[in-house]
């Protein structure tokens, strides 16, 4: 298409790499996002090398690496500290790119270096969704778009005002996300799990001395003070978790919530169309979230380029994405259902098998999106 009105909701790390493949594509999109300013604060992200690879076609590897830790491996131990298994990431994902982690704020300001955003702004209402699509926004800025995308979450305003009203299902679990930026220990060198019976505790580097920290249980809320929970649930683990509540104080931001995900794939309706966590959210067990979102940004894109109308190209989109986010839901509910495994037998399929379920889980995102 040589001229295409496109709306990108949601300034995101999906929306920010929408309108970056988007421009590099040839097209001049409107971003709105609904918060007044950026925030700062945030934990951190780990990036498959699939992800990775997005960012090289969006012209953001080199920035990224430099700002990143490099995780060559994933070490599994139970909750006592013992090796289970030992993924050479290397191995698994071979040409395909590193695998790399940094905090989550920094990989968002690289995404919207260069790219206009009109903050403080959300999308009231659609109408004649198949196009051109009529789009109410708080401001009375709104106006008419041959495509609009909904890139604003797993709570997605567009998702709900393009038909679906199904809120997002929780998955059984609560979690706990924050960034110890004091010296990280020095046996956390790469991405490194514990895990105890219907609990896991999670440590990436992330570049300088920060380390991610990410903790789940599959019992109790996140009601009450969050450093409380987390001391009296991981009471029991091994070095270095102890070391690393201790180190909590209330200074420190502990985003308490629980994991959920969209009731189920959606794509959206007529010209409407969602990207990232809005259409496919879902559990973070394979941490696929954002390299997902990149991904969808780079194929909608190209799909828009290529189409002559904005019909036949969300049908290409839709037709190329569906079949790589369904299999790592499905991925996903798997992984999630071993939490209920005792843990004896878990552990037990950790030392056996881990590097034949990752192989397995990981294979069809080797090749390009």
């Amino acid at each position: 298409m040589e001229r295409c009105r496109i709306l990108v909701v949601g300034a995101g790390l999906a929306g920010l790499a929408l309108a970056r493949a988007l421009r590099r594509a040839g097209f001049a999109p409107e971003v709105i996002e609904r918060a007044d300013a950026w925030d700062g604060a945030g934990t951190g992200m780990y990036l498959p090398a699939n992800g990775v690879r997005a960012l090289r076609a969006l012209g953001l590897e080199a920035a990224v690496a430099a700002r990143a830790a490099p995780i060559p491996r994933q070490r599994l131990l139970d909750h006592r500290g013992r090796l289970l298994a030992d993924i050479d990431l290397r191995e698994l994902w071979g040409d395909v790119g590193p695998c790399l982690a940094l905090p989550r704020a920094d990989l968002h300001q690289l995404l919207r270096d260069g790219v206009p955003v009109r903050m403080g702004r959300t999308v009231t209402s659609l109408e004649r969704v198949d196009g051109p699509v009529a789009v109410g926004v708080d401001d009375g800025g709104g106006g008419e778009y041959d495509l609009v995308v909904g890139a604003d979450g797993l709570h997605s305003g567009i998702r709900r005002l393009a038909g679906d009203r199904r809120p997002p299902v929780a998955v059984g679990q609560q979690s706990w996300r924050w960034l110890s930026e004091a010296a990280g220990p020095p046996e956390v060198t790469t991405w490194t799990v514990l895990l105890g019976r219907g609990a896991s505790f999670l440590l990436i580097p992330v570049g300088g001395e920060a380390v991610y920290c990410y903790a789940d249980t599959t019992d109790g809320d996140g009601d009450g003070d969050p450093v409380r929970r987390l001391r009296e649930r991981f009471a029991g683990f091994a070095a270095p978790v102890p070391g690393l509540l201790a180190q909590l104080d209330s200074s420190v931001p502990v985003h308490a919530a629980p994991i959920q995900q969209v009731a189920a794939e959606q794509w959206g309706r007529g010209a409407v169309v969602l990207v990232g966590d809005a259409a496919h959210g879902m559990s973070p067990n394979m941490a696929e979230g954002a390299s997902l979102a990149f991904e969808d940004a780079l194929v909608l894109a190209a799909c828009v380029r290529d189409a002559v109308t904005v019909a036949p190209a969300l049908a290409a989109f839709v037709a190329r994405r569906s079949p790589r986010t369904g299999w790592v839901r499905a991925q996903t509910r798997r992984r999630d259902r071993t939490r209920d495994l005792p843990p004896a037998l878990r552990n037990l399929t950790l030392r056996t098998l881990a590097r034949r379920i990752w192989r397995s889980n990981y294979r069809p995102l080797l090749p390009p999106a």
